[in-house]
């Protein structure tokens, strides 16, 4: 039996029990795949990472949903690096955590309590098929692939109670890890509303997406649509799931980053 370190940090909020929990696992080389995935399957949130000593950034995580391993996501990631510096297993330098991962080299930038990522480059295709509750629909791959469309209103938004067996269908056929719908905010405080389903990885709906509200960035950068949210911006997410988590979201010259705050609600040892 081995004991591993390890931590459930709630991201994309600084009160515990809100925004979208990540479990970390601290360690854990001697692991293979298969018992990370065993892991990340009994954890069964929406992922589970694996912080690794690496030989070319500051760490390397691994990450994983009930179902598969990503190459990335977003607030994983954040999660993550809440947890390294928390642990001493990694540290800032000037500000700068690099992140070794299946998409490369991701930069997160320290910013007193809030951590921002830049995200990989977007890749962009259109959509034939259609969804009854959104319009226009884009295909957006940052490693996680989302089929991302808006809804005509927050009310709208928050009222869809989509067919989970038919919206799974819909993604494998299109090869997407989910659909993120977003909608004009009408809480007077943020931008924009964004729901997250993937239930055909085992996740009926997601809480608060990071890759999810990387996608939709993208999806209003394509159409030409940021003029009415501006380049930074704040999505809220999770209501319906009881979590209500907030994104700070900025489309900049060189990409797209997200970020914001995690808190640690749970940590003790995992024994494998």
């Amino acid at each position: 039996m081995k004991s591993l370190q390890f931590k459930q940090v709630d991201v994309f909020t600084d009160q515990p029990l809100h925004g979208n929990p990540v479990a970390v696992v601290l360690g854990g080389e001697d692991l293979d795949a298969a018992a990370m995935q065993r892991i990340a399957s009994w954890e069964n949130l929406s992922e589970t990472t694996f912080l690794l000593a690496s030989r070319v950034a500051d760490y390397r995580l691994r990450i994983f949903t009930p179902t598969q391993e990503l190459p990335f996501a977003g607030h994983p990631t954040v999660g993550s690096a809440h947890a390294a510096i928390e642990a001493g297993f990694a540290r800032p330098k000037d500000g700068v955590l690099r992140q070794e991962c299946g998409a490369g080299i991701i930069e997160l930038n320290v910013l007193e309590k809030e951590i921002f990522l830049k995200a990989p480059p977007a890749r962009i295709a259109d959509v034939r098929g259609k969804l009854p509750f959104a319009q226009k629909l884009l295909r957006i791959d940052v490693g996680p692939v989302w089929i991302v469309g808006e809804v005509k209103s927050a009310a709208a938004l928050a009222a869809i109670k989509p067919d989970a067996g038919a919206l799974s269908q819909f993604t494998t056929d299109l090869e997407a890890t989910g659909v993120t719908v977003f909608a004009e905010s009408d809480d007077g405080e943020t931008g924009i509303h964004v729901r997250s389903f993937a239930p055909a990885q085992g996740i009926p709906e997601d809480p608060v997406c990071g890759s999810g509200n990387v996608c939709v960035a993208a999806y209003l950068k394509a159409t030409n649509q940021l003029g009415r949210f501006g380049n930074h911006y704040v999505a809220r997410q999770g209501m319906q799931k009881g979590r209500d988590g907030r994104v700070a979201v900025r489309v900049d010259g060189d990409g797209i980053r997200i970020g914001g705050r995690a808190v640690t609600c749970v940590e003790g040892t995992l024994r494998v």
